[in-house]
């Protein structure tokens, strides 16, 4: 059984990932707090969801799981005005930026 989901202190970092080699709770905790944030999503902004959403994607545990996080991706990623998401999808993908 995991400990309570840690709650960030104002003015603290939260811990690095550097800290899942120390505490094996950690990313797990993570991923935890990850879901809280995808389960209340009418009360978090769209980046918090962004970076939960890509949490679960690259470390849930079922492909379902996964799946649904992608699909949330895409519908915030949707609300984003294009020349944004434009941007974005450039930092992501280097091989677009020689394009004309």
């Amino acid at each position: 059984m995991t400990g309570p989901v840690q709650r960030p202190v104002p003015g603290h970092a939260w811990p690095s990932p550097r800290h899942a080699a120390v505490d094996p709770g950690w990313r797990q905790a993570r991923l935890a707090e990850a879901r809280a944030v995808i389960a209340d999503a009418a009360h978090h902004s769209d980046h918090l969801l962004r970076m939960a959403c890509e949490v679960v994607i690259r470390h849930g545990t079922n492909e379902a799981e996964r799946e649904e996080a992608r699909v949330l991706l895409l519908v915030v990623d949707a609300r984003r005005p294009v020349p944004q998401a434009q941007r974005a999808a450039q930092r992501h993908r280097p091989e677009l930026e020689d394009r004309p």
